[in-house]
């Protein structure tokens, strides 16, 4: 029984083919192109708004230099969030909940602002190392400290994705679990579960859009660092 819970995590294949490259490749099929006309239609305005309105609120605590990022970050916003919510439709493969892919998302970006940082201000990059006043006995102590919370930053931004979108995941799929159980035997705390997976799937649809925030929220702070 718990081997089956697990099994949903597990990627999809056909003639042993991995179909995580369809499940990656499909959200960016499904969003409508901008035609070349002045006036559009519901849909894409509404599209265009919620991109301008993410892009200026995700840019503003950044100076020009780290408005280069502005297509990525959007980019990868738009991803994360239409993949995570996909991924609650019954049937249906959700890659972040692998953490290979969240790993291969957060490690290039995280190191690529990194590199952005000690090639434009490395005096600053490498100051963030060592906090102003330090007692000259704690200095040792405190550059290791900091190193290795800056290197964890990518296996937290990996881990946190993965895990709140698996836990989710689990358990909706054990409260269903439950209430097909439950639904021959004890009709009316059927109908009660029933109504609380509705509630937990509503509460799983705002974790799908928060996390994919945070993830490009933390991005653009470790970039705000570096520029």
């Amino acid at each position: 029984m718990m081997a089956s819970f697990f099994d949903q995590f597990a990627s999809p294949s056909f003639l042993g083919i991995p179909l995580i490259f369809v499940a990656i490749a499909l959200p960016w099929i499904m969003f409508p192109t901008p035609p070349a006309r002045w006036v559009n239609n519901r849909l894409i305005t509404l599209q265009t708004w919620f991109i301008n309105q993410f892009t200026s609120q995700l840019l503003t605590p950044l100076n020009v230099g780290g408005h280069k990022w502005a297509l990525l970050l959007t980019s990868l916003m738009i991803f994360l969030i239409t993949t995570n919510l996909l991924g609650l439709l019954p049937y249906t493969f959700t890659p972040t909940t692998q953490l290979s892919l969240n790993m291969g998302l957060a490690v290039p970006l995280w190191l690529a602002t990194v590199i952005v940082g000690m090639r434009n201000q490395p005096t600053i990059a490498l100051g963030h190392l060592l906090p102003e006043g330090t007692p000259i006995p704690l200095i040792p102590v405190l550059i290791i400290i900091e190193t290795i919370s800056l290197f964890i930053r990518p296996l937290a931004l990996g881990v946190r994705l993965t895990a709140n979108l698996t836990a989710g995941h689990l358990l909706i799929q054990l409260i269903a679990t439950a209430v097909f159980v439950l639904l021959p035997m004890m009709p009316t705390v059927a109908i009660l579960t029933a109504t609380v997976l509705f509630l937990l799937t509503l509460l799983e649809v705002a974790v799908a859009m928060i996390q994919a925030y945070v993830f490009v929220l933390l991005l653009s702070l470790y970039l705000q660092e570096n520029v």
